[in-house]
């Protein structure tokens, strides 16, 4: 099967959050507060594939109200952060959608052990080029790009040109690019 090949099925995107839309940095700051650097090309990418009617999700163990924030400015809906049991989000998600959706329409891209077990129940187990040894074997598709650089942004692209949906059409509004990234 040829890369094109395994995007075909995905209208489904879940996104790990530290080590894919960040770069597994952390900046600690006096208070203890951290902080987290998103690409916003990844941001132009995850409001593009809802706007063309993709379903995007994002499990992360993660509880930054920053980050939160800034995913629901995109447009994710299905938003599930603090999680400790990653496969029992995944299947939650799953039951919402499941008139809708099956494993083979999903992409799921981790980088790090706790993305195990997920990655073995989608479609498309996929993980930014910078994943932990395990991840990268298990991944059917490994990104040119590093966690927070743009990863989730080259599955998205991939998919939506293979479907004809990335670039603006005559019928968007304006320059076809979505308002906020």
């Amino acid at each position: 099967m040829n890369d094109l090949e395994k995007f075909q099925p995905i209208t489904t995107f879940i996104f790990d959050v530290d080590g894919v839309l960040t770069n597994s940095q952390l900046l600690v700051q006096e208070d203890g507060s951290l902080l987290r650097s998103m690409n916003v090309r990844d941001g132009y990418a995850i409001k593009r594939a809802i706007e063309q009617g993709y379903k995007v999700a994002i499990i992360t163990g993660g509880k930054s109200e920053g980050v939160v924030s800034r995913l629901e400015n995109l447009g994710v809906v299905n938003l599930y952060y603090g999680i400790k049991d990653k496969v029992a989000a995944y299947r939650e998600f799953m039951y919402l959608y499941e008139d809708e959706i099956t494993f083979e329409n999903v992409l799921f891209m981790g980088d790090d052990m706790v993305d195990l077990q997920v990655m073995k129940l989608v479609g498309l187990p996929a993980c930014p080029n910078d994943a932990c040894p395990e991840i990268l074997g298990i991944s059917q598709y490994v990104s040119h790009a590093k966690g927070g650089y743009g990863a989730a942004r080259d599955v998205i692209e991939r998919v939506l040109k293979l479907h004809g949906k990335w670039m603006p059409s005559d019928t968007d509004d304006g320059d076809g690019l979505p308002t906020s990234v």
